[in-house]
């Protein structure tokens, strides 16, 4: 209820089981969560159902569809398979730890088809060109929240290939935000509608990075041939990183490759199609050698971005796909409060089926502040993570108040993971309905870490933060 004033009087006593970490007992296996991952492949699916061959755009890894090895069962140059992306397909091949194929018609998540997307690790989307369906983005959407990698790769605006009246900028942008599973920045970048003629796009300074510096080597630069960028909303996803910029960019504006996260898995985002295109292909097509561009390391990028939102142990990826022996779980007990005052610790009140602020499911929710009057409220759990696990926090916030500034944060609350501070959000983040939150904490495997919020209130009107079904996912 927008601006509604909680009543201080509080409904619920002090937690049962007050500090207790999480047992075996309380591991519950995600069901519906992170897809299964075979020890040494990662299964990756291309698109060729919207319109990627039109026009000069040959963006398939081999002719034989769905299974490029009934062109050539063992490939060692990219010749050996027909496409523009033959060079991209053959190299993960060659590894012996990818398992790939191409999807010629609508994708599904949960469905009996071969391609269907429960079967794979990664999406790779390489230049869409017709939009997707409605039942289609929620697949997609629903496939990288529960574990999945989307690669998204992009071309300049205006670029219809197949003269239908949209292009990719138009055709990832309606994903993002016109979808039945999160509309409201899910991935916290938008892409930008430009035409960038040309340059070399250079990457940051970040040696631990994944995809910068994987087992495919390291990236220093890229390529734009008519192509575009990004915008970064770390406000609405704190975890979207800019890993190459235009010339003369940096922070949130001229992302030319970016990667984020949703919900347990993994988005890369590169802003032009020319570094994957590798020159050979179906006859007729007019190509461009963008992948051995001798000014770029387009290659390693895209390799060490497959493998990365593969969760190929081999770049110690996680997030969409583990590497080890890490059991996929999700390890937070009761992580939706229908089992009332248990497991977690919070001020009296905070739990609660109260009516004035409705549970995204269920009955319970956790109502941080929301009195009008100087308040501090807090929620947290200890949460053993096991060692060689990637690790994903996430939850849905609803914040409403009765603060009327758009300028002044003065009320917050604060999310941490041991002692990292993962994100605070405030009176200004105040919209109806939830928002999914997610936040990559890989790096606390091995440690017994609290998730915790913290919320505190001003004096005077309030401001009510409302989390529900929250989950520490691993894999």
């Amino acid at each position: 209820m927008l601006g509604s004033r909680r009543s201080r009087r509080r409904l619920t006593t002090a937690l049962a089981g007050l500090g207790l970490f999480v047992t075996g007992a309380a591991l519950q296996v995600t069901t519906t969560a992170t897809p299964a991952h075979a020890a040494t492949t990662n299964r990756v699916l291309f698109d060729d159902g919207h319109a990627e061959e039109a026009g000069n755009a040959d963006w398939i890894i081999s002719t034989s569809k769905p299974d490029p090895l009934s062109q050539d069962s063992s490939p060692s140059s990219e010749t050996d398979w027909t496409g523009a992306l033959s060079s991209w397909g053959v190299a993960l091949q060659k590894t012996g730890d990818y398992s790939l194929k191409t999807a010629t018609s609508a994708l599904t998540y949960g469905g009996s088809s071969t391609t269907d997307l429960s079967n794979f690790d990664t999406l790779v989307l390489p230049e869409p060109n017709t939009l997707f369906t409605t039942a289609e983005k929620t697949a997609i959407m629903t496939f990288v929240q529960n574990g999945g990698g989307l690669f998204m790769i992009s071309d300049h605006t205006g670029a219809d290939r197949n003269s239908d009246g949209e292009d990719a900028v138009e055709i990832l942008n309606d994903l993002m935000t016109n979808n039945s599973v999160d509309s409201t920045d899910p991935f916290g970048f938008s892409i930008d509608t430009l035409d960038i003629s040309s340059g070399y796009p250079a990457a940051i300074s970040d040696s631990t990075n994944e995809v910068l510096n994987g087992a495919f080597g390291t990236v220093t630069k890229s390529l734009i041939a008519d192509g575009t960028t990004a915008t970064l909303k770390p406000a609405d996803n704190a975890n979207v990183k800019g890993l190459v910029y235009r010339s003369g960019y940096s922070g949130n504006t001229g992302a030319f490759f970016a990667t984020s996260t949703f919900g347990s898995g993994r988005v890369a985002f590169w802003g032009d199609s020319s570094p994957i295109d590798d020159g050979t292909g179906q006859s007729g097509n007019t190509l461009y050698d963008g992948w051995n561009d001798t000014g770029a390391t387009n290659a390693a990028l895209a390799l060490n971005a497959t493998a990365w939102l593969s969760g190929d142990g081999s770049t110690g990826g996680g997030g969409g796909g583990g590497g080890g022996t890490c059991t996929a779980a999700q390890l937070l007990g009761n992580p939706g409060f229908e089992s009332g005052n248990t497991t977690w610790t919070a001020s009296s009140g905070v739990i609660t089926t109260s009516s004035s602020e409705a549970a995204r499911t269920g009955s319970y929710k956790a109502w941080l502040d929301g009195y009008g009057t100087a308040t501090t409220d807090t929620l947290s759990q200890a949460v053993s993570i096991p060692s060689g696990c990637s690790a994903t926090l996430s939850f849905y916030l609803h914040i409403d108040t009765a603060e009327t500034t758009t300028s002044t944060a003065y009320d917050k609350l604060t999310v941490t993971a041991g002692s990292t501070t993962l994100a605070t959000y405030s009176n200004l983040n105040a919209a109806s309905g939830y928002v999914l939150k997610s936040f990559d904490v890989s790096s606390l495997a091995g440690t017994t870490a609290t998730i915790k919020f913290t919320g505190v209130e001003g004096s005077t009107l309030q401001t009510s933060f409302v989390i529900d079904d929250t989950a520490l996912n691993v894999s």
